[in-house]
């Protein structure tokens, strides 16, 4: 997945703004899978390492509505071709919510009070399983095709700068995203979801259900998760789901972690943060490429990340922990 996308305008200022877009696209598909992340952890306590299968899921299943079964497009003709990609899209979306529920109540639920390590064991073991079963379906070096309603490669020169239009989509539907969660943890739903996670015992005595939340958390981390897996792979970068499509999940670790773990407004500064250095260290450092290695841009997250852990190991926005030793 290459980060080095457009030709660039003849001026410096137009490269650094053509290239800033690519970042913040780039940042809001990492935003989109850190949010996931968070949510499921701030309000379960675990961290989730099926996130990038459950996204590969995601946008497989939207490939398959669109490309194998063109529904809605076969039964309604008429219908614009980006509401068919957008309907689509949320049957894929809910699916996936609807495994992670279902995930959450199977093999998480009946944890609870065991340790963690145990619990994140099994997250892994899922994560297998349900990478072998996407390239059971895929085969191997196959890939399914998202679509694009608008265009991978279509893009719009503004004075110089390079705008493709798939990566305004992106970052529109993450800012959408924000949005409907800022909503969302205002409603009542929302403010239980909140009381869970600061303090679960005080939340179940108001009267409300820690299972339910958990569930909850874990079907909204998994919508969060196919939303980003679609849009990474219907950018330039993605051209459809793959058996490696899973892996760019792990990507967005470096991002929860400079925002920090348990903060939502991290996630979003951290993804656009990550995203941004890494399409600026590739371009800016490719004359030193043959020095750096190839793919050394992707590289630059994690050498963040690491400088977060040794002098700010909270991130951003994380809550600070004080323990006696």
């Amino acid at each position: 997945m290459n980060v080095l996308f457009a030709q660039v305008g003849g001026s410096a200022i137009d490269t650094f703004l053509t290239k800033l877009i690519d970042g913040l696209a780039l940042g809001a598909i990492y935003a989109l899978m850190a949010l996931g992340f968070v949510i499921i952890f701030k309000s379960t306590q675990v961290l989730s390492f099926a996130h990038g299968a459950i996204s590969a899921l995601g946008a497989y299943l939207v490939a398959y509505f669109i490309t194998v079964l063109n529904w809605p497009g076969r039964y309604l003709e008429s219908l614009p071709v980006t509401l068919s990609f957008i309907i689509s899209a949320m049957v894929g979306i809910a699916a996936a919510a609807v495994m992670g529920m279902l995930i959450e109540r199977v093999f998480i639920r009946p944890m609870i009070g065991e340790p963690l390590f145990s619990i994140a064991m099994i997250t892994i073991g899922l994560d297998i399983i349900l990478r072998t079963i996407l390239g059971d379906y895929l085969g191997q070096g196959a890939q399914a095709d998202v679509g694009s309603p608008w265009g991978l490669l279509s893009t719009s020169n503004i004075s110089g700068v390079i705008v493709p239009h798939s990566y305004v989509a992106t970052i529109v539907a993450a800012i959408a995203v924000v949005i409907v969660l800022v909503l969302f943890f205002r409603t009542r739903t929302g403010v239980a979801m909140r009381a869970t996670a600061f303090d679960q015992e005080a939340a179940m005595a108001q009267g409300i259900s820690a299972g339910r939340i958990f569930a909850l958390a874990w079907g909204i981390g998994a919508a969060l998760a196919a939303v980003g897996g679609i849009f990474a792979s219907v950018s330039p970068r993605g051209f459809g789901v793959s058996p490696g499509t899973p892996f760019f999940a792990l990507r967005a670790f470096p991002a929860i972690i400079i925002g920090g773990l348990d903060s939502i407004p991290g996630a979003v500064v951290g993804g656009f943060a990550v995203g941004i250095a890494e399409v600026m260290a590739g371009h800016y450092l490719a004359p030193f490429a043959d020095q750096l290695g190839a793919g050394f841009s992707q590289i630059v997250p994690y050498v963040i990340m690491l400088g977060f852990l040794l002098f700010r190991p909270y991130g951003l926005f994380g809550t600070e922990e004080i323990r006696r030793v």
